[in-house]
């Protein structure tokens, strides 16, 4: 086959077909002429796809059922659907939830319920299936059912989420992990061997470690990993055909060249991380950060911030949520806490990035590293249950406001006692609630931080109360 910065064939030797199919698989991307072929040559996903697991062996029996496969890009998803069909002897179609509308899945599920009148299967991969609405998705379920189709649908996304009930009561869910660098490394090796598909040939040279680098920068994504050793072979060969004053450096008497650290650098420059916003990665990564400054590790709380601003997270947001964090997790254990997160999220909005990523920095490490408390915020949450139950109670006599002499005159206001007045500045014997709730407590301050004084005095002070109303209506 022709491949980049090699001599094309003698066209004497190939008729018109056998010249544009070599024209047509040069032009494939590197990725795509290195699929696996077969399940022995898929790397990574060993716990779906080890010998004698359940997913493989009805692979291999041509017994496949209707799935969705869960997983991040370059993990394998598209390659696996085709071997099913491969497998199972069935057609091949293939559509995408962000190109295709509801006519085109209705001409496709035509199609196939020819072909299944014919005594024909048909596997149909369905791409991105999370991003068709509830219509779309129902559109596949008798098709399911009868057998019309095998579906296979693809998704990055929860599809506890994003894909629904009766469409997922069809399906068994697979669940396919990220790819580790060793296997990534072990699918660009296979491409630098492979002379009919891959690089094979070119006598290209990079070093082990050099290979490892390429695998780690694919961060989990074999499509990724093989798309940036095509470019640094492509820069490879490019060097040498500078080198020797010619653009075909075989011809030029050449080799085809050394990956050197230089072109990887290239290669690798303003590379980014995996980052879905607003997807199952966003919410995994801000859940990481923010139980992260709960359990008090500053260090693990810096490297998921570190993360989501790599990946293109609004700084903002992040300054929104780590002031939650310091209403929910610290509260009144360090009530400075609060305070700092509102100074940090507006100097991040006075300085921008990257200046002001710093303030988020420092802000982290402190929400980290300072007592943790969520008294304030269950004791909200109680005060609000009470409400929801006991509904609309009357404000008690003593508690009401009384600015008119008609107020007064039918009991606003009666009884109450001005607390300063009072012996120690609080008037025990009054009670603060409605008379059918009686005295409730909420509250309930941590033995850590300024909590800890807060205790002190609130207990002090409620044992104090409980035995005065007591007193009072014993008198009674």
């Amino acid at each position: 086959m022709a491949r980049p910065g090699t001599p094309r064939p003698d066209s004497s030797l190939l008729d018109d077909s056998d010249l544009l199919a070599v024209d047509r698989d040069a032009l494939r991307p590197l990725a795509e002429r290195m699929r696996p072929r077969t399940l022995d040559e898929m790397v990574g996903q060993r716990r779906l796809l080890a010998p004698g697991t359940a997913l493989r062996t009805s692979i291999e029996s041509g017994h496949v059922h209707s799935m969705v496969l869960w997983g991040p890009p370059g993990c394998g998803k598209t390659t696996l659907a085709l071997l099913l069909a491969k497998y199972a002897d069935a057609d091949f179609r293939a559509i995408s939830a962000v190109l295709s509308g509801l006519p085109d899945v209705r001409q496709v599920l035509a199609e196939a319920g020819h072909r299944f009148a014919e005594g024909r299967r048909t596997v149909l991969f369905v791409d991105e299936v999370h991003r068709f609405n509830k219509a779309q998705q129902d559109a596949f379920l008798p098709h399911i059912e009868r057998g019309t189709i095998l579906f296979v649908g693809a998704t990055t996304e929860n599809p506890s989420f994003e894909l629904n009930s009766a469409l997922l009561s069809r399906c068994r869910v697979h669940v396919m992990e990220a790819v580790s660098g060793d296997d990534i490394a072990v699918a660009l090796q296979r491409a630098l061997d492979d002379e009919t598909h891959g690089l094979g040939g070119r006598g290209l040279r990079i070093a082990p470690e050099q290979l490892q680098v390429i695998a780690s920068a694919a961060d989990g994504d074999v499509r990724r990993g093989l798309t940036l050793l095509e470019i640094a072979a492509e820069l490879a060969g490019e060097s040498v055909a500078g080198e020797t004053g010619t653009g075909d450096a075989e011809e030029g008497g050449g080799s085809p060249g050394t990956i050197t650290d230089d072109i990887l650098a290239q290669v690798l420059a303003d590379r980014t991380r995996r980052f879905d916003k607003g997807g199952e990665q966003f919410y995994d990564q801000i859940s990481a950060l923010h139980k992260s400054v709960r359990s008090s590790n500053p260090d693990a709380a810096l490297y998921w911030l570190a993360r989501m601003l790599d990946g293109g997270c609004d700084p903002i947001y992040l300054a929104r949520r780590m002031t939650r964090m310091a209403v929910e997790d610290i509260g009144l254990a360090d009530p400075r806490a609060l305070q700092m997160a509102i100074d940090a999220w507006d100097t991040y909005d006075r300085l921008g990035s990257p200046e002001g990523e710093l303030a988020l920095a420092q802000l982290v490490i402190y929400l980290a590293s300072t007592a943790k408390s969520n008294a304030a915020y269950t004791a909200f949450k109680a005060a609000k249950r009470d409400v929801v139950e006991y509904g609309t109670q009357e404000v008690p006599l003593h508690l009401r406001n009384a600015p008119t002499k008609l107020m007064k005159s039918i009991g606003y206001g009666k009884d109450y006692r001005y607390d300063h007045d009072a012996e120690g500045g609080v008037a025990l014997e009054q009670t603060g609630f409605p008379d059918a709730m009686g005295e409730r407590v909420y509250y309930r301050p941590v033995e850590r931080g300024m909590e800890l004084k807060l205790k002190e005095k609130l207990d002090r002070l409620r044992a104090d109360r409980t035995r005065a109303q007591r007193k009072l209506k014993d008198g009674e």
